[in-house]
């Protein structure tokens, strides 16, 4: 697309010619493999650009180095356009969806990444094996569920002194009705970040890890998302 760097630009971002390179890839494969796994409606080129990939990007100014894990990543979003932006950044995509782990897995062949990962599970079983238990310094995810039940979902994923960082649209009101999951899994809002894309309020919500979250967190069976927090 033409003046991909000037939209970037527009939302305070600065792209060099090879992050906007494999951008342009990233949106070839993802209109490819669309057509096949039904990855996501939003098809058309600007608004791919703006609804995935630019609010996907403006997360990166919470992010520094270390590992960050991404939880229901469907067509990489927001871990593929920060790992493009922060390529030494290390990375783990989970997904329950094979198809889109199968997507996932070609994008960073293609996209030539270092240290990214593809996890084709769910992340209330895998947050309880030692492996990936509180070893991650970030953990990001988007529109994958109301805030108190993404809370169980991700913070035990995330290291003490981590953060988590969670893609909504306006949650003035779920960040109210998460009080009890944060305190209860270790973390509190350190800040929340709100910004209009297009017109559409979007925010971010950045909860830091303050204390270890107790074993028998997530409780699994579904019931994070049937009685939260």
């Amino acid at each position: 697309m033409k003046h991909v760097k000037e939209l970037f630009n527009k939302y305070g971002i600065e792209l060099s010619e090879g992050q906007a390179e494999k951008f342009g890839l990233y949106y070839n494969l993802l209109t490819e493999y669309n057509e096949k796994f039904n990855i996501t409606s939003v098809t058309e080129e600007k608004e791919v650009y703006i609804k995935h990939f630019i609010d996907s990007v403006i997360g990166i100014k919470f992010i520094n180095k270390g590992n960050l894990i991404d939880i229901g990543s469907g067509g990489g979003f927001p871990l593929v356009p920060i790992k493009i932006m922060k390529e030494d950044l290390s990375v783990t995509a989970v997904e329950s969806t094979g198809k889109k782990c199968e997507f996932l897995e070609v994008l960073g062949e293609k996209l030539g990444f270092k240290n990214f990962t593809v996890l084709n599970g769910r992340a209330e079983e895998l947050s309880k094996t030692a492996a990936y238990r509180e070893k991650f310094d970030y953990c990001t995810s988007r529109a994958v569920a109301r805030y108190n039940t993404l809370c169980e979902y991700c913070i035990p994923f995330v290291k003490k002194g981590g953060l988590f960082i969670a893609y909504k649209g306006d949650a003035d009101e779920e960040v109210k009705e998460s009080e009890n999951a944060l305190k209860v899994l270790g973390c509190k809002i350190k800040e929340k970040y709100d910004f209009l894309l297009e017109d559409a309020k979007r925010s971010l919500i950045i909860a830091e890890k303050i204390k270890n979250t107790p074993e028998k967190y997530p409780r699994g069976h579904g019931k994070e998302r049937k009685n939260p927090l």
